[in-house]
């Protein structure tokens, strides 16, 4: 019976995430109809499992129209399963590009002010280097850059800190990327993503159908082995006495010198005895 409910819940199990994911990247795909997404996705999941069992325990008795467009249907229901996980996916994986793809924005345009600050110091300090060229205003515009220089390392500290966490966050689906893509594509990481959603999307859902027929299948051999082979009862077998009995009491008295005459042998005597 094992091998019936484990791959059942099983099943259940992927199933449920599966349209978890499918119905919150279907709601992510149509954002205009949340709500009516949702509903419409729940009912679909459920209608997908229901149709898979009921086609393959009346496959034999079932109209062929009606089979062919269940089939279909199941297919096309599997797809758009795949799709919504695919969708649900890549939000995940663009949520966290919007985040770097910000961060790094952010570090770009203080290393450009940077660098500035750096480049006028430099002219700054030649200045008030030269005799000819030094005065009270070179020097309060010296002071005044290399403020803006520790102000700009000061906000880059916590931005640096955020981009190394968000790149070892990044880090295994990089090294996927490059063990697959050359890193001198700048969309390798991107490929990668999609190539890794396209192995979940295959095993996911498909998964979940054939480990549903396969709990079904599993049941109707048992049903099938127990009617062929019903259980017997084992009939126990009557005691029996020991035939070979001991020595009985007259045995004890009898006179082994006397012949004894066996009974189917003594003649029947008529008459009186003399």
């Amino acid at each position: 019976m094992t091998q019936v409910i484990l791959p059942f819940l099983t099943a259940i199990a992927l199933s449920v995430i599966a349209a978890f994911y499918s119905v919150i990247g279907l709601a992510q795909i149509f954002p205009g109809s949340f709500w009516p997404i949702i509903l419409m996705g729940a009912v679909l999941e459920g209608s997908k499992l229901v149709t898979v069992s009921w086609l393959y325990n009346n496959w034999n008795v079932t109209n062929r129209l009606m089979r062919y467009y269940f089939s279909v249907a199941i297919i096309l229901l599997m797809m758009i399963t795949s799709m919504g996980i695919f969708g649900y996916l890549s939000k995940a994986h663009l949520d966290s590009n919007i985040t770097i793809g910000a961060n790094s924005v952010q570090l770009k345009t203080l290393e450009t002010q940077e660098k500035i600050a750096k480049d006028r110091l430099t002219y700054l300090l030649q200045r008030a280097g030269d005799p000819a060229t030094a005065s009270r205003k070179i020097d309060n515009q010296i002071q005044e850059t290399r403020a803006e220089l520790k102000r700009i390392a000061n906000e880059k500290l916590p931005l640096m800190a955020e981009e190394n966490k968000l790149t070892a966050e990044i880090g295994p689906i990089k090294y996927i990327a490059e063990a697959f893509f050359s890193k001198d594509d700048p969309s390798f990481i991107d490929k990668a993503v999609r190539f890794v959603i396209f192995i979940i999307i295959v095993v996911f859902d498909p998964l979940a159908i054939l480990l549903l027929i396969a709990s079904q299948q599993t049941l109707r051999n048992m049903r099938t082995v127990e009617e062929v082979q019903p259980n017997k009862k084992k009939v126990k077998k009557p005691k029996t006495l020991d035939k070979a009995g001991g020595p009985s009491l007259e045995s004890f008295f009898e006179d082994d010198s006397v012949e004894h005459i066996p009974k189917d042998k003594i003649a029947k005597i008529d008459g009186d005895i003399k």
